[in-house]
């Protein structure tokens, strides 16, 4: 956000704790301090109002960035996203443009209950109009939010809310690295199985892959990236050489982006499968408070083997 918003002043920053606090994970740390109040704007707790607000900024030229503290509360903001910022370009034919990037910390954390775990891919995923980003490296962190920057539509940014803590390279500011918003990663190579994955679960893909391998079963990983649009075609290719796919995801299993691979793979793939495909994702539950009965609401490494060994008949 630092380095495009150097590189344009159209670029604003708006959310709780944005500013002064310097953002709740201190994502926007130095910003208020560099860009000043006009451009870096604490709100109040109304996530609908600015929202909305962003919204309106977005068709008048500006290019907001719209913080949400977590992406549970976006639920208060759900009719601004869905009915104003997905839909003001094909209601107004193509007059009005939504250059805005939501985002914020999406899925569970550690014991923090129902009402602050949701993974929300699946609601807007759902909504024709929106972008959806799931990075799970800080490379790709850094490059797919660059590109939602400069993208011209609405772009729903899903930040892991367990992977602030994670370290890894980055560009330098000169080379400028953009991750194509749509394009999946081959994140390890495998003849055996393809795990499919996206945010959190991707370090619980990788753990058991590499678990996997004591057992003489080679697991290539698919890192989605960006779920819509979907690169389905990285999907095929991988499928089309292990022949066996497990799609692993931390939201809840009745539809969403995991059940639409399945389909896609399903219809473009099927005669090369050799097993049914299955699904690894957070039982059908609202999340408990519990460690422990949390521990056994999201996608283990265990539950990961176990379906990566089923798929492959072995035991």
């Amino acid at each position: 956000m630092l380095e495009e918003m150097r590189l344009d002043e159209n670029i604003v920053l708006m959310g709780e704790e944005v500013g002064y606090y310097q953002g709740a994970y201190k994502v926007t740390q130095g910003l208020l301090e560099e860009f000043g109040s006009d451009r870096v704007v604490d709100t109040p707790i109304a996530e609908a109002g600015f929202a909305g607000i962003g919204i309106g900024a977005a068709m008048v030229g500006l290019r907001p960035i719209i913080e949400f503290m977590t992406w549970n509360f976006s639920f208060v903001a759900f009719d601004q996203i869905v009915q104003n910022a997905a839909k003001l370009y094909q209601m107004s034919a193509g007059q009005l443009q939504v250059p805005i990037v939501f985002r914020g910390p999406n899925g569970a954390a550690k014991q923090v209950s129902s009402q602050h775990s949701h993974a929300v891919e699946a609601f807007y995923t759902h909504v024709p109009g929106l972008w959806v980003c799931a990075p799970a490296t800080p490379r790709d962190a850094k490059g797919l939010l660059k590109a939602a920057i400069r993208d011209n539509n609405p772009v729903i940014f899903l930040e892991g809310e367990t992977l602030y803590g994670i370290k890894g390279e980055v560009p330098e500011v000169e080379e400028d690295e953009i991750i194509p918003i749509g394009k999946a990663a081959v994140a390890r190579e495998g003849t055996d199985a393809t795990i499919v994955t996206w945010g959190s679960p991707y370090y619980t893909s990788l753990a058991a892959a590499e678990r996997l391998a004591g057992a003489g079963i080679e697991c290539e990983i698919i890192d989605m990236r960006s779920l819509r649009p979907l690169d389905m075609e990285t999907v095929l290719q991988s499928v089309r050489k292990t022949n066996r796919c497990v799609v692993v995801h931390e939201h809840w299993p009745y539809a969403g982006p995991g059940a639409e691979i399945v389909d896609g793979i399903q219809r473009d793939a099927m005669d090369h499968l050799d097993a049914p495909i299955l699904r690894v994702t957070g039982q059908d539950v609202p999340m408990p408070y519990a460690t422990n009965l949390e521990e056994n609401v999201l996608p283990t490494e265990a539950r990961v083997e176990e379906a990566v060994k089923q798929v492959c008949y072995r035991q």
